[in-house]
């Protein structure tokens, strides 16, 4: 669906649901083919099942379902004699046709690299002093809201409730001992003392399936083995699936979420695969597996809610997600190479996206439920901001994941996740002429710090 569709029916959403009646609709959208039979049953089962939860839920979905989905739906409720809503699409349609700027959508901002109040052409790439953070001279940082749509996502400032170390030049911190203090306030941090920490799931999907259309992730693998000694070294026990269809990554997932977990601190989740955008209430995008269906990363995060999973109550949720969260391309603006060997000789960077709706038939099934208890202690990264691609270089692996790695290495010691994010997002920035800014939505109560001893 183009995206002034998209937002006309976000404008709509009120009204919509207030006023659809869904019962009737179901054999105009299978005649029409908007939806399959099984989408049309995922979409009766949403939330209790009433009217509004349904209409809903169709709303959502319709989004995903191609670039003729909204005169066909308008059909649709012709079709059924609900002409009052028919008009007031068409109707507002036309009127997106005659004034675009009435919908455009809003610009997204998921990071914003510099000091705030300079205009877009004054920004530079700067890495965050934590001795200057202070009010008029921070780094913002998207922590996603609850209920935004990603139209209407901006960034949000990460103020810190407490003095960061000071890098001292060696590696060292001037306060190290006032973080390892908070480190044992339960109040204030999660307590990581579990040997090992917890458990910590990588799904590496490298090879899809022909009838796919989605090409070989090389250096994947590469990544697959940075994560996996990294997070053995910050004592998680490692897993590692390969090559997990639709269905094999929800059996996975599920799988974990039901083991028990109470002895244990923390659980994370890895995902490396490639992407696209999907319909969602708060976790935007999907991968997808390598029979070229989607998973969208709300269902990933649901597995693990309080109620699916209650031995992580009250515990953090990890999930890291390499994969495209859409098919725009950011060249944002040229930078000096910080080194010499930033690109290997014979590396090509290849990306993680596919499109969104390409061929005929449907690669957008949703996977997102339309209810979701509010997040706790989540924290979902992205390698980069929904509906942008994600970069890979097929020698080193994914720019993201490199430098998730590096950070992790050098600053897990001392500084929370929150933070260690905010410096992944900042180096990843400044990689080549095309800007890939990961995107952060943080649930997180306390502050995170790894144990590495």
């Amino acid at each position: 669906m183009d995206e002034e569709h998209r937002q006309l029916l976000r404008r709509c959403r009120v009204r919509l649901v207030g006023d659809l009646q869904v019962a009737s609709l179901w054999d105009a959208l299978l005649n029409r083919e908007l939806f399959t039979p099984d989408m049309i049953e995922d979409i009766q089962r949403a939330g209790s099942g009433s009217r509004r939860d349904q209409a809903r839920q169709l709303i959502t979905d319709l989004e995903t379902r191609g670039r003729q989905a909204l005169p066909l739906f308008i059909s649709c409720l012709e079709d059924t004699g609900q002409d009052t809503l028919a008009s007031f699409l068409r109707t507002s349609w036309q009127a997106t046709k005659r004034d675009p700027e009435a919908i455009r959508p809003l610009d997204l901002e998921p990071m914003v690299v510099g000091p705030m109040g300079l205009k877009p052409e004054k920004l530079q790439v700067m890495k965050p002093d934590p001795s200057n953070l202070a009010p008029g001279n921070v780094t913002p940082v998207v922590l996603g809201p609850e209920e935004l749509a990603p139209a209407q996502l901006r960034p949000e400032v990460l103020r810190p409730e407490a003095p960061r170390p000071v890098d001292i030049g060696s590696g060292g911190f001037s306060d190290v001992r006032a973080q390892e203090r908070l480190k044992g306030n339960t109040h204030l941090a999660y307590v990581l003392n579990a040997d090992p920490c917890g458990h910590c799931l990588i799904i590496n999907n490298v090879n899809f399936c022909p009838a796919s259309g989605l090409s070989s992730r090389t250096g994947s693998n590469i990544d697959c083995v940075k994560m996996q000694h990294r997070f053995s070294r910050l004592h998680f026990q490692v897993e590692v699936r390969g090559d997990l269809t639709a269905k094999e990554m929800v059996w996975t997932l599920v799988e974990l979420a039901r083991r028990d977990h109470h002895a244990l601190d923390c659980c994370v989740v890895v995902v490396l695969s490639h992407g696209c955008q999907a319909s969602h209430l708060q976790f935007p995008g999907a991968v997808y597996g390598t029979d070229g269906c989607p998973v969208s990363v709300e269902k990933i995060v649901n597995i693990f809610s309080g109620t699916s999973c209650p031995t992580l109550g009250g515990k953090p949720k990890l999930f890291f997600i390499q994969a495209c969260g859409g098919e725009q391309k950011d060249h944002g603006f040229e930078v000096a190479r910080t080194s010499p060997n930033d690109e290997a000789p014979g590396s090509s960077p290849e990306s993680d996206a596919v499109p969104f709706q390409a061929g005929p038939r449907p690669r957008d099934q949703t996977d997102a439920l339309s209810s979701l208890p509010t997040p706790s202690d989540i924290l979902v990264s992205y390698s980069t901001f929904p509906g942008f691609v994600s970069w890979r270089d097929t020698s080193r692996g994914s720019w993201y994941i490199e430098t998730l790695d590096g950070v992790l290495e050098r600053w897990a010691p001392s500084e929370d996740l929150q933070y260690l994010l905010l410096r992944v997002a900042n180096a990843v920035s400044e990689k080549g002429i095309y800007k890939q800014i990961p995107g952060c939505f943080n649930f997180l109560r306390k502050k995170l710090f790894f144990r590495t001893e």
